[in-house]
């Protein structure tokens, strides 16, 4: 994900209707953790990956890997 904006992780979270604060807040981390995330400027542990992905009801597949 080195770089690279991360639009899919953004439009799963919009269509969940979270807000950055309010994923934030149910994996733990911090809304500027999940903005550094959707700009491509964070790389987030897997431990962080997957809460994310649990709590939008995605994959790691369809959210971090090409």
């Amino acid at each position: 994900m080195d770089g690279i904006k991360n639009d899919r992780l953004r439009e799963a979270r919009m269509r969940c209707g979270l807000s950055q604060q309010q994923l934030a807040d149910a994996v733990g981390a911090t809304r500027q953790t999940i903005g550094l995330i959707e700009a491509g400027r964070y790389n987030p542990s897997l431990k962080l990956c997957t809460a994310i992905c649990k709590t939008l009801g995605t994959t790691l597949d369809d959210l971090f890997w090409e």
